[in-house]
């Protein structure tokens, strides 16, 4: 089976390619490698994967043309599509990117799978849909149509973009609700990544929403047995059914899955263990939730259990030191 990677240079993709590399699955990637955050480390990933001489192409995906010729000279039988442009923070500063990289990219991901017979398409979604959810874990089958941020935006169009080419095209679909992922290799926007930072640095952390907010953790260790699992088990022919606790079958080749920890921890025990795993104090600045941020998310993770063997093993104090140890490697210091 031939599999492409969207975003193969980022932190999911790498980490994906390397393990679907490594299971002896045929992969090709591609990225457009922007400058949203520091380009050097997205090169170090991919000259980590040259060591498995995987085809790699730089590519952006909002290119109508140049993606089209791409999927009709690959002719990958899947899909993964993870290129998106990321950050809730930025999609307030640079709306236009997330229009272009988010919608546009994904529809033309959609028409070279449409047009190429693509088996399946998994793709990123993010927690971000649900928005201010009140509720205790976050379900596939809650509403979310009031997402507080564009990037949230985007990528419930993604899920209703794929729904619609499912629908019309029996292309199979699934679309993958990611919760806060960490872990090596990861994202310097992300706020873990900033406070380890500072925290070497003698630089003093901004901590949002007092730190009363809440984080559903997951390790990318976790997050690639998820998705590995929904690619083995296939294409969506089933949809788990709540209500009635069973598989049942559905017209449409289409699903959403959660794919998170189940297990939110607060932003003041997540820095605790960060300070404990490198065993100094962060100095604290403590300040108002920002515009568009959630104070809460929770997975609700019984959908993909009931399809694969999903069971998350890393709590952040196993998690946050094997990432404090790459870092201190990586930066020398």
């Amino acid at each position: 089976m031939k599999i492409l990677i969207t975003g193969v240079a980022g932190f999911i993709g790498f980490h994906l390619a390397k393990s679907l590399i490594n299971r002896k699955y045929d992969v090709i990637g591609i990225d457009n490698l922007n400058s949203y955050y520091d380009l050097s480390l997205k090169q170090a990933r991919l000259e980590n994967l040259n060591q498995f001489y995987m085809p790699f192409t730089k590519l952006d995906l909002s290119d109508e043309k140049k993606t089209k010729f791409f999927f009709e000279s690959e002719r990958p039988d899947c899909v993964i599509h993870l290129a998106a442009q990321a950050g809730v923070r930025n999609s307030i500063s640079d709306p236009q990117s997330y229009i272009s990289s988010n919608i546009t990219g994904f529809l033309n991901v959609l028409e070279g799978c449409r047009f190429q017979n693509v088996k399946h398409l998994i793709y990123a979604s993010s927690s971000s849909v649900y928005g201010n959810n009140t509720s205790s874990h976050f379900d596939e089958e809650e509403n979310v149509d009031f997402p507080q941020n564009l990037y949230a935006a985007t990528k419930k169009s993604n899920e209703l973009m794929s729904y619609s080419y499912s629908h019309l095209y029996n292309i199979p679909c699934t679309g993958l609700r990611f919760f806060t992922v960490y872990g090596p290799w990861g994202r310097p926007d992300m706020a873990y990544f900033k406070f380890v930072k500072n925290i070497f640095e003698n630089k003093p952390i901004e901590i949002y929403g007092h730190g009363k907010m809440y984080r559903d953790f997951t390790f990318i260790d976790d997050i690639i047995k998820g998705i590995i699992g929904l690619l083995e088990r296939g294409s969506p022919q089933k949809h788990y059914n709540k209500q009635n606790n069973k598989i049942s079958s559905k017209s449409v080749p289409w699903e959403i899955f959660n794919i998170g920890n189940s297990k939110p921890v607060s932003l003041e025990n997540f820095i605790e263990v960060i300070e404990k795993s490198i065993g100094k104090k962060a100095k604290k600045i403590f300040m108002d939730m920002q515009l568009g941020d959630t104070y809460y998310t929770s997975a609700n993770i019984e959908k993909i259990q009931s399809c694969v063997d999903f069971n998350p093993e890393s709590s952040i104090e196993k998690g946050m030191p094997i990432f404090i140890n790459w870092y201190k490697n990586f930066y020398k210091i």
